[in-house]
């Protein structure tokens, strides 16, 4: 069963209902960042998440990464057609990040952990770019069943995903909750 999301399938991306499960403001609030000036939003789709944090921090920047340059291109348009400035799509690849050591204040990663082959790994490149004391946060579907998200095979348990971020060097694990479908975990890179 192919894990990625298929780009072809990007509309679903697009639907309002999302804001009901997994709003944007939301997750910025619970979040608790004090004027970043770097986020990172690793598998950032058509930037569902990217567009609402780069308005909430016009002094700053959006890295706004996918490993699709469809989904890039179309997350370019957006912006350019929103005459928004500080967000900057950012081809990444699988396990590489191409940004430089310590740069972020912040990472999220939404909808994205749950498609990944190499999980620490992943997480490791993810704190390689952030700073010391940064924040990374992993929104991803329940592992239990839904009337849409992936298959229940695919999903991830919060259990799990803890794990795999001590196992990349994460310290101040905590389960931020209040989101029905979804586990919100943060974690700070010491």
């Amino acid at each position: 069963m192919e894990k990625k999301f298929d780009p072809k399938h990007a509309e679903k991306l697009k639907n309002p209902a999302r804001l009901k499960h997994e709003n944007p403001d939301f997750i910025w609030e619970k979040l608790g960042l004090d004027r970043p000036t770097c986020v990172v939003d690793a598998g950032c789709g058509l930037g569902f998440s990217a567009i609402p944090f780069a308005k909430k921090m016009p002094d700053g920047v959006v890295y706004a990464c996918d490993i699709s340059r469809e989904m890039l291109d179309a997350l370019s348009e957006e912006i350019k057609s929103m005459g928004i400035n500080n967000v900057r799509p950012l081809l990444m690849g699988e396990v590489k990040i191409p940004l430089n050591d310590g740069c972020a204040d912040a990472l999220i990663m939404q909808n994205l952990h749950h498609e990944l082959d190499a999980a620490v790994e992943n997480l490791k490149e993810c704190a390689r770019v952030l700073r010391n004391g940064g924040r990374i946060s992993i929104i991803d579907w329940k592992k239990k069943p839904s009337e849409f998200g992936p298959p229940l095979e695919l999903r991830v348990s919060e259990k799990k995903i803890g794990s795999d971020l001590r196992e990349a060097g994460f310290t101040q694990i905590v389960s931020l909750g209040g989101l029905p479908h979804h586990s919100f975990l943060t974690a700070c890179k010491p």
